[in-house]
């Protein structure tokens, strides 16, 4: 039985850490990859293979305070149009290199609020992509959809374009936390969309809460829980609000003094947790949840659940190709990010170059550590067999690494002879244990709470 008393002895009220997204995390880049290194990794793709692809859009209509995302408000729609004309000429050029036969496995439109395209930009969009690759069998096509960024026309030309997965953000539906954090977006407003949505066909839905936020309790967050669980998500993240008000200014709008503190923080989490839990829901990794027939509750069943940038997911390709301003893709050589500011990714690409500005190419280390990592993130436990097989690790020199971690955390953690499993009691300190296996220093621009 792990005690509160235990988990704030561990650090765990006052750690920040990473969320492990990636590893080495994007702070660790370095501008050593340019986008000669991005050509030779398109090309070094096998023809015939499956990859995923993730388009960024940074436009909102209005910016919300909470978010720490690369985003920047519009009023207008001509600064969308000459983005859009960018990503096309970006995708173009991804043409040119794509190697033979390549198809998409997943198509993920991200933001900023991919929504605010008209259904012009969505269709012609959506063209150009399947100019370049087409869909694979079973593909996923997933579009981040803001309730109050939709209408009827655009839910259309998504669908007709392939759309077969929606993503809502929820955040909180207490009226007061939505002032609070600059997201206003009723439950009325968040199930019009819903219904929009299932209406089209699209039966497969993503839903972001939060908890940590300014003023939540345990009472609001149950309700908030309860309304979205009335919408029947398939899938559902549950994320701690990150604060870095230095490195987001304008979440210097909300006030620190009204956040609940890191031991609250875990009562939110493990309230909220509980309800989804007792609604049938399975559990994926640290705070994501499924229905029990979703494609992310076969992965974590069948040992195939897999870590990026959108959290979890069941995509097990070895290359997500990122694409407009700001987006980072993985090779099996490296991460590869583009220029962050839209200005200088426009730039690059009407050179008729990518954008390509900084990333890392992995080591073998790099490599063993981020598995072992990844493992830990998926399925609470590190399988010493794989790493042996599939990394070339040294069994003894693994072996000595999870008793330093056992013995860093007060052999909470079990080490036995197939490797180590982090028990359902000691879960809440998962991000700090994959810390442990992390062979770079926190990075100064800070991290998040590690609860």
């Amino acid at each position: 039985m792990v005690t509160r008393t235990q988990l704030s002895r561990l650090g765990l009220f006052d750690a920040k850490v990473p969320r492990y997204t990636s590893y080495p995390t994007s702070p660790h880049f370095k501008n050593d990859v340019k986008p000669g290194d991005f050509t030779n990794w398109i090309e070094a793709i096998p023809e015939n293979s499956d990859i995923s692809l993730y388009l960024h859009v940074p436009f909102c209509r209005r910016l919300c305070w909470f978010c720490a995302c690369r985003t920047q408000g519009t009023a207008s729609g001509e600064p969308v149009t000459a983005y859009v004309e960018t990503l096309k000429d970006e995708l173009s050029l991804l043409k040119r290199h794509l190697p033979r036969g390549v198809r998409l496995s997943r198509l993920h439109w991200g933001g900023g609020t991919p929504t605010l395209l008209s259904p012009d930009h969505i269709r012609d969009l959506s063209e150009t992509v399947r100019e370049v690759a087409d869909f694979a069998e079973n593909y996923e096509f997933s579009v981040e959809i803001d309730p109050n960024e939709i209408d009827a026309d655009r839910l259309d030309a998504l669908f007709k374009s392939g759309m077969n997965r929606a993503s809502i953000g929820v955040q909180d539906f207490d009226p007061e936390i939505q002032k609070t954090i600059g997201r206003e977006q009723s439950f009325e407003i968040t199930k019009r969309a819903v219904d929009m949505i299932r209406e089209r066909g699209i039966q497969s839905l993503n839903a972001d809460i939060l908890y940590g936020l300014p003023g939540q309790t345990r009472s609001k967050i149950v309700d908030s829980v309860q309304k979205l669980l009335s919408l029947s998500p398939d899938r559902v993240a549950l994320y701690g609000y990150a604060h870095v008000p230095w490195m987001a200014k304008r979440q210097q709008m909300i006030p620190s003094d009204a956040l609940p503190r890191p031991d609250e923080r875990l009562d939110l989490f493990e309230t909220a947790r509980k309800l989804f839990v007792w609604d049938n829901y399975d559990e994926i990794g640290i705070d994501h949840f499924a229905t029990k027939d979703d494609r992310l509750s076969f992965a974590a069943r069948n040992g195939s659940l897999r870590r990026n940038f959108q959290g979890y997911t069941d995509d097990t390709s070895e290359v997500l190709v990122g694409l407009g301003a700001s987006s980072i893709s993985k090779f099996p050589q490296g991460y590869a990010q583009n220029a962050p500011a839209t200005s200088a990714y426009t730039k690059a690409i009407r050179a008729h170059g990518f954008a390509t500005v900084r990333g890392h190419g992995f080591s073998p280390q790099d490599r063993l550590r981020a598995r072992m990592i990844e493992m830990l993130m998926c399925d609470f436990r590190i399988e010493i067999a794989e790493l042996v097989r599939d990394y070339g690790a040294s069994e003894p020199d693994v072996r000595a690494m999870l008793n330093r971690a056992s013995a860093q955390f007060e052999n909470l953690l079990e080490v036995d002879a197939t490797g180590l499993f982090v028990p359902p009691e000691a879960r809440p300190l998962t991000r700090m244990v994959a810390r442990s296996f992390d062979a770079y220093e926190l990075s100064s621009a800070g991290h998040s709470s590690a609860i």
